[in-house]
């Protein structure tokens, strides 16, 4: 089974390093000191650099990571696009392609974990700057396809700032206190049946949800509807 170690840099981003017995690949690398001492501690040795997206603030560590070691950028979306798969240490590591809050925004999976970049938070979702709502639907339905105990590492860490927002749509949904009960910002992580239970961005069908969505005078007869809907608020 593949490690996956989190590391915090900038304001609020996450940056990821999947790694084997003795290779390493950094997702999102921006955390470049803390993932190059990581690596000299572990004696692992960085053999990809790959990004969720090409937005700059999760793109920033991938010159100094690809100067300081013998690593390879690879183009994640066309892997994507492809069908292809990044082999680590002998395991697949799979790509999906998530267009939404990006053209290019993929997602990786591997061992019951899927590294959702801002396309899924952890309590929310990323902002659909395409346009176009409909794909951004189709992607997260990809990923609500997984099962309920996928660990899902997102981009950044908006945990407060979700369930805050979540608590004004459900503020009877108790699922949101244990939550942030469980909520560590040294491993920010939850789990798919968690966001299911917690996340207003994929409980557009919920009575509470749609009354929400009702008060504010937007559409609600479809669930393509209510999902946009939900995205406005």
């Amino acid at each position: 089974m593949l490690e996956i170690h989190q590391f915090r840099y900038g304001v609020d981003n996450l940056a990821y390093v999947v790694c084997g017995p003795r290779e390493a690949m950094a997702i999102d690398g921006g955390a470049v000191a803390a993932i190059q001492a990581f690596l000299l501690k572990t004696q692992r040795v960085l053999k990809y650099v790959v990004n969720t997206h090409g937005h700059g603030d999760h793109t920033v560590g991938n010159a100094q990571l690809l100067a300081q070691t013998d690593a390879v950028l690879l183009d994640s979306f066309e892997m994507a696009t492809k069908g292809a798969a990044i082999c680590l240490s002998g395991q697949n590591i799979g790509v999906i392609p998530t267009p939404g809050h990006s053209a290019d925004s993929v997602v990786f999976f591997s061992d019951g974990t899927l590294i959702t970049g801002d396309t899924l938070f952890n309590g929310t979702v990323g902002n659909c700057f395409t346009g176009d709502l409909v794909a951004f639907y189709r992607s997260l339905q990809r990923l609500l396809a997984f099962p309920p105990q996928t660990r899902i590492y997102a981009g950044h860490d908006y945990v407060r700032e979700s369930v805050q927002f979540a608590k004004t749509l459900e503020p009877d949904n108790r699922a949101l206190d244990r939550f942030l009960a469980a909520y560590k910002p040294d491993c920010v992580v939850s789990t798919l049946a968690e966001e299911r239970s917690c996340n207003p961005f994929l409980r557009y069908n919920e009575p509470a949800i749609v009354a929400a969505l009702k008060r504010n005078d937007l559409p609600i007869a479809s669930e393509i509807e209510r999902w946009c809907s939900v995205m406005t608020l």
